[in-house]
């Protein structure tokens, strides 16, 4: 009984585990079956496509935003290059700017030692050559009376002006113009009374832009005789082009007088000058001394000194300014 007993347990036993490998089988079976489907095996691959695809699209972005990075960072480093040379180069200009500072300092102090100078040697000058009695009525001249209708010019045109000042009579004569916006005649005598325009010989040249015009561009080429006085031209335009009611203002352009006696030409144009034996004067007198004859560091010529203190009494005398150049340039 015993034994019929334990052969049935182990035959229930030995189906149980038949049964449950069955299973298993079936389970195996079923999970190869799924796993070998071509639609999973698709979508598998289209999700893996999908994954590499947005990991290229966000490479692809992080390598442009690199290369646009590069790209800033090269143009600020050429800035940065850039904006250093430009310092470098400003430095070297302030370096230059304050040495010709400190150069054009000196400079000025030497020509205002020689300016002291001067002014002591034509007071001295004057008072020998004009006698005891000469005051000097102006000390400093501010400005240049810009009150007349005519002007006349009376240019000294030596050599010594010709080949060192004639550039700068140009301009001096261009910012005199430039006083006068407009006037009713405009005269130009070399200081031997001799005329630019011959067509235009004792009447007034009318005023224009193009009259202007050709009295510069005759400048270059107009070179008569002059003996460096310019009593002769002063004479010549006084007499031949004054008359009652007329403002006109002579500017005498020179370097330099080489008549014998200062004193008997300011005694003659007085004489000539003076309306109705008074005080008043018939035409104002300004004139522009060139320092042709000024070297540098050196003593002037008797000459130009003789000039500076005529031209400076005659100015004073006949309601004039004068006006002495520190430079040709």
């Amino acid at each position: 009984m015993r034994k019929q007993r334990r052969e049935l347990q182990e035959a229930s036993i030995s189906f149980l585990d038949v049964i449950s490998c069955g299973f298993g089988a079936i389970v195996l079976l079923l999970v190869i079956a799924r796993v070998g489907d071509p639609s999973a095996l698709e979508e598998a691959e289209n999700q893996l496509m999908g994954s590499v695809k947005d990991y290229q699209e966000r490479l692809f972005e992080i390598r442009g935003d690199s290369v646009v990075l590069d790209e800033r960072l090269q143009s600020r480093k050429q800035q940065l290059s850039e904006l250093t040379e430009r310092i470098a180069r400003l430095k070297a200009k302030l370096a230059s700017v304050s040495k010709q500072s400190n150069q054009l300092s000196q400079s000025q102090s030497r020509e205002k030692e020689q300016l002291q100078l001067v002014l002591q040697v034509l007071s001295e000058e004057m008072e020998r050559l004009l006698g005891p009695e000469f005051q000097q009525k102006n000390q400093l001249v501010g400005g240049i009376p810009a009150d007349s209708d005519y002007i006349i010019f009376v240019i000294d045109t030596s050599g010594s002006m010709q080949v060192a000042a004639w550039e700068k009579v140009k301009k001096e004569m261009l910012n005199i113009l430039d006083i006068y916006p407009a006037v009713k005649g405009i005269q130009v005598l070399n200081d031997m009374g001799q005329y630019m325009f011959n067509n235009d010989r004792k009447q007034w040249i009318a005023d224009s832009p193009q009259t202007r015009k050709n009295i510069i561009d005759k400048l270059a080429t107009w070179a008569p005789f002059s003996n460096s006085s310019p009593v002769e031209g002063i004479n010549t335009a006084i007499q031949t082009f004054y008359k009652p009611g007329r403002k006109i203002s002579i500017y005498t352009l020179g370097d330099d007088f080489q008549g014998r006696s200062i004193r008997n030409v300011v005694k003659a144009v007085d004489q000539l000058n003076r309306a109705n034996r008074g005080a008043n004067r018939l035409v104002r007198i300004h004139a522009i001394g060139f320092p042709v004859h000024f070297p540098p560091g050196g003593t002037p010529s008797a000459s130009a000194i003789k000039f500076a203190a005529l031209m400076r009494e005659l100015s004073y005398n006949n309601g004039g300014t004068f006006i002495g150049l520190n430079s040709l340039n």
